[in-house]
């Protein structure tokens, strides 16, 4: 799965691209990757053609356009939309802006034909080699907090029906540190497990979860309603600060079908100080003269990656 950092990536490709445009055709080529738009084909390209895509939204891992049959109201603000167009990666989704001339490729799913606009190109493809992915259209909800409904340039507080359970996550404008310590405190279990709870704070995925407990020189299986204010604000930073490193480089995919929205791969693993990294010195560890090593234990049927020295495990720890 791409982590948040990637999906934000696409977010503003899109923007840069898809936003404003009005859609003028729709080609779905496999319905397979439309199966969540449970009223099938038909209904899915009549409800696409003609529509104008008015941003792209994004909370969490979870991608939003909301859309239009009119890009502005009489007074030159924009429609407030009622429904959007979702679109979930899986594992190997791509959203591409391709040049109508430029061959379809291999593993075309879906084809959206786009208004012209200068210099730019006309089509966004999905393409998906394992499927897991796709596209479908839904009602727009309002947000619980009546904030807006997440990283956008809009300001509406809606939110796709099926994303409203999610919680915000650290990049999001609207986050709050003090909720989410709340939500922690009132849990019994143990961090990263919470971490990796997309209704207790979104997007962060066992990449960045192992990343920013590394950073916050935390363990694990701390037990999250024994964690002071300022320790939840940290791993809250130091996620906010791997996202936001990962986010400048491009995405952290370790996975070569994974590319942003002109068709380029991510390289942030390289810089990974603690995921995947077993059996190599801390990095932290090795800058004050000791040759601590990276540990990796098993964690909810994956692995959890941490140094021994750095993160010491707590005495009553929770998994």
């Amino acid at each position: 799965m791409p982590e948040l950092p990637e999906v934000e990536v696409v977010r503003r490709g899109l923007a840069r691209w898809v936003a404003g445009r009005t859609v003028t055709g729709v080609d779905v080529v496999d319905a397979r990757s439309i199966r969540r738009h449970g009223l099938g084909s038909e209904d899915f390209t009549g409800n696409l053609a003609g529509a104008t895509v008015l941003d792209v939204v994004r909370r969490g891992k979870f991608l939003w356009m909301p859309l239009s049959d009119m890009p502005q109201s009489d007074s030159g603000e924009p429609t407030v939309p009622h429904t959007a167009l979702v679109a979930h990666l899986g594992m190997s989704g791509q959203l591409l802006m391709q040049d109508a001339a430029q061959p379809d490729e291999k593993h075309l799913k879906v084809r959206l034909r786009l208004s012209a606009r200068d210099g730019e190109p006309e089509q966004l493809r999905f393409v998906d080699q394992r499927i897991f992915g796709g596209l479908f259209i839904t009602s727009l909800v309002p947000t619980a907090d009546g904030l807006p409904g997440g990283t956008g340039t809009s300001d509406w507080p809606l939110i796709p029906d099926e994303a409203a359970h999610i919680a915000r996550d650290p990049l999001d404008p609207a986050f709050s540190v003090d909720a989410v310590h709340a939500r922690l405190r009132a849990r019994k279990t143990g961090l990263k497990r919470a971490l990796l709870d997309q209704g207790m704070v979104s997007g962060i995925g066992n990449i960045y979860a192992d990343e920013a407990l590394w950073a916050a020189k935390l363990h694990y299986a701390r037990a999250t309603d024994t964690l002071r204010r300022s320790e939840t604000e940290q791993v809250i930073q130091a996620s906010r600060d791997v996202m936001l490193r990962a986010l400048a480089a491009g995405g952290t995919s370790f996975d070569s079908l994974y590319v942003n929205v002109n068709g380029a791969s991510g390289y942030f693993a390289r810089s990974l100080n603690a995921y995947g990294r077993e059996g190599e010195p801390c990095p932290r560890c090795a800058e004050l003269g000791l040759d601590t090593r990276i540990r990796r234990d098993s964690f909810m049927n994956r692995s959890a990656y941490s140094c021994p020295v750095c993160q010491p495990k707590p005495r009553n720890g929770r998994w």
